[in-house]
């Protein structure tokens, strides 16, 4: 198995990763997937499906998992992975009752998130991340492949008690709609593998030459009914799609010790700060996305007006277009959904956004454009970006030189 070279320079260890000298041993290219504990996922699951577009890749019922006792009072115990393009899953919601009984740490308000998840360019960069964060006595929740969704992982909390999840790859579901079938699960790996590991390519067709019907796996269903609604010249069952998720944005009760885990054990760049009466509030980067973590004193969390006993201020779901930014906000309003508007100054990368809230009080924060910061490193300057009256929306905005840039959304739109 090859390690990565380590490089000792003063008193600063660095890694070779994939041939480039980093300070950690991997490198997050982007947020992967993200979920919720909610407390009866079939409600939930109207919300989500029929009325923001995700489709269920596959049930996960935590029922044979507990205890009859637990059973009895825990109350719903089935949970779905969802997605919003070819990844397996993009977004879960699972029974906090039962989630709680297996996981005692979701107790807590950072418990209301099960998982924030980020993807590395590689297996080799979730092992040798998983033996640094070990080596460093790092808690880590667990550690091996997750199924459904085939991908390799290992889970390190953040100091408020976030799961967090590193992973490689995830199963693709195409243009068929199927999932992958029970019966592939296979092994149940509860640590990275030795590597090199065979490859996914390799799985599929020794479970066809074992016999598996690789073919009957769960077909995904769009709950929206009738698609009526032209969306960039394609008939939709809503006026928008979700292309792409993230950023995630937290209540910190240790600013300090936050901010130090996402930058100096994630990887994170800080992108910029900003003071809103009094209280400092960090943004985080990835990628190129102006930031994909956001982190707000605890004490705002009530001047905001948002829900008291969870640590999630949003989950951000990235619209096609201004104009399904707009449809979208008149399209939950007319199906019962509440919609918020928050200060802008929370929110720099991004102009124009609204907040829907789900059943248990969750705010998903609708935009549609997020800043990309280059080569050089830096954000547009403040004084540059435009003034937001949320009372007044424009019929059409100006354009910016990163309009319609980023992360594109790959495949068709339904």
């Amino acid at each position: 198995m090859n390690k990565p070279e380590r490089i000792p320079e003063s008193a600063t260890e660095e890694f070779i990763v994939g041939g480039v000298r980093m300070p950690q041993p991997f490198r997050i290219r982007r947020l992967g997937h993200f979920g919720v504990n909610v407390a009866d996922p079939e409600k939930s699951k109207d919300f989500y499906c029929r009325l923001l577009g995700f489709r269920i890749s596959d049930p996960l019922d935590f029922g044979p998992r507990l205890s009859e006792e637990q059973r009895k009072s825990c109350g719903p115990t089935q949970g779905y992975f969802t997605r919003h393009g070819t990844d397996h899953h993009s977004f879960v919601f699972f029974p906090k009752g039962a989630y709680a009984c297996l996981n005692p740490h979701s107790l807590k308000p950072s418990g209301t998130v099960n998982q924030i998840t980020w993807q590395c360019g590689s297996l080799q960069e979730v092992s040798d991340a998983f033996d640094w964060f070990s080596k460093r006595g790092r808690p880590i929740r667990r550690a091996g492949r997750d199924l459904p969704g085939s991908n390799w992982h290992f889970y390190p909390p953040d100091p408020d008690g976030h799961t967090n999840e590193l992973y490689y790859g995830i199963e693709q579901i195409g243009w068929d709609g199927y999932s992958k079938p029970r019966d592939m699960y296979g092994v149940r790996y509860t640590k990275p593998p030795q590597l090199p590991h065979k490859s996914e390519y390799a799985e599929v067709m020794q479970a066809t030459a074992d016999g598996i019907p690789i073919e009957k796996g769960l077909r995904a269903h769009d709950m929206g009914g009738e698609e009526k609604y032209d969306v960039g010249g394609i008939f939709l069952a809503r006026p928008f799609k979700i292309q792409k998720i993230g950023p995630v944005r937290l209540f910190a009760e240790n600013m300090d010790a936050m901010v130090s885990f996402y930058r100096d054990d994630l990887g994170f760049a800080i992108t910029e700060e900003v003071k809103y009466k009094g209280h400092t509030c960090v943004f985080l980067r990835a990628n190129t996305e102006h930031h994909s973590m956001a982190l707000y004193p605890l004490k705002l969390r009530e001047e905001l007006g948002l829900r008291a006993d969870t640590t999630l201020l949003s989950f951000g779901l990235q619209l096609g277009s201004y104009q399904q930014l707009k449809d979208a906000v008149a399209f939950l309003k007319s199906n019962g959904v509440t919609i918020k508007y928050l200060p802008p100054e929370l929110f720099p990368g991004i102009d124009y956004c609204a907040f829907a809230i789900d059943p248990d009080g969750f705010a998903f924060q609708l935009y549609y454009y997020m800043e990309q910061v280059g080569w050089d490193g830096k954000p547009r300057p403040a004084r540059s970006r435009p003034k937001i009256d949320n009372a007044k929306w424009p019929e059409a905005v100006e354009r910016w030189s990163d309009t319609f840039l980023g992360e594109p959304f790959l495949g068709p739109l339904g």
